[in-house]
């Protein structure tokens, strides 16, 4: 889905402030079930650490390249992580472990077919046991992308990833606003906070997001390209959260994009779609461009004509993020070890 303008607020001033006021009792009952269900739910203990990478509002914070890192990391810390997900958009219900080779988006969701660049991905909507399945098959540590407000599992790390830009929107839960839950709750909640900014010279406001109170790390990153931009003129297209943060990013990076295409976020690309994508670009006479998340969701018969822009997650404390992995590690290393 796409947001929704009055999720937003510009120039200080909340749009749309009836369909809010129409929205409200309707957020207050989701914020009371999530909350019940977060009071009731016995939480599962893994034999191993979980981290989960979540957040506390609706649409893409840059979760999925936080949890790329994140596997990165931890293997060269000696660790054997395994990336559990939900698979959302795909019709395999798990859990299974995801087979990149003969699976597609269709199978699994797009963003599992993304970490499985970074190592082993387990799908499963019920997180415990696909959680049970990746520490079988040998998970020394699994992380879980998405399930900040899923209490079925036992977490031992919990990090928020949070758009510096866009914030908490208008502040009201869903569906009168993006949040999933009130922050002061998420936040409290959250072992480390990781706040996705632009670029690497933005600075967040850390007050207005009420993370200057907090007494855990909070950490900026931003998304740093692996490969400089197709040349040529551009015609860019996005099916994620905020499209507009590829476009913007594209363009610093110094892509020519002549027009833009957006859709909902995982979005399914239809043949009509493509042939119309297909005709802008052959009729400005510009290269179509996509994020890595959209190319795993197209067919394979349009990838030869359509270039993905890699980038991953940079931080700027990574020392400080590289000591709270370490601690898991550390975890992880003790629970291997036998009883005497």
């Amino acid at each position: 889905m796409k947001a929704p303008a009055f999720w937003t607020v510009s120039e200080g001033r909340e749009a749309a402030p009836l369909v809010r006021a129409l929205l409200s009792p309707l957020a207050a009952l989701y914020a009371w079930a999530g909350a019940r269900r977060l009071r009731s739910t016995q939480a599962h203990e893994l034999s191993v650490p979980v981290i989960c990478v979540g957040n506390l509002t609706l649409g893409g914070t840059g979760k999925t390249p936080v949890v790329q890192s994140l596997m990165r990391r931890l293997a060269a810390l000696g660790a054997q992580p395994f990336a559990l997900s939900r698979g959302y958009g795909g019709r395999e219900k798990g859990p299974l472990q995801v087979d990149p080779v003969h699976q597609d988006a269709g199978d699994v969701g797009d963003e599992p077919l993304l970490l499985a660049q970074a190592g082993p991905v387990v799908i499963s909507r019920d997180r415990p046991a696909g959680a049970e399945l990746a520490a079988g098959e040998g998970a020394s540590v699994v992380v879980m992308d998405d399930g900040h407000q899923n209490p079925s599992l036992a977490k031992s790390l919990s990090i928020l990833v949070i758009d510096g830009q866009v914030g908490w929107g208008n502040g009201r839960v869903f569906p009168a606003g993006p949040l999933r839950e009130p922050v002061e709750a998420g936040l409290a909640r959250a072992d480390a906070a990781i706040v996705m900014m632009p670029d690497q010279d933005s600075e967040p406001d850390y007050r207005g997001l009420g993370l200057d109170e907090v007494e855990y790390p909070v950490l900026r990153a931003w998304m740093k390209p692996t490969a400089p931009p197709p040349g040529g003129a551009l015609i860019a297209f996005a099916g994620i959260g905020r499209p507009e943060k590829f476009y913007d990013a594209l363009t610093a990076a110094g892509g020519e994009i002549i027009d833009t295409v957006s859709f909902g976020d995982h979005h399914v690309f239809s043949e009509g779609e493509l042939k119309y994508l297909f005709s802008l670009s052959a009729r400005h006479g510009a290269s179509l461009v996509t994020t890595e998340k959209d190319w795993v969701r197209l067919p394979v018969h349009a990838r030869e004509r359509i270039a993905a822009w890699p980038v991953e997650a940079a931080f700027a404390q990574s020392d400080v993020l590289d000591a709270l992995l370490q601690r898991v590690v550390d975890a992880s290393d003790e629970s291997a070890k036998p009883l005497a």
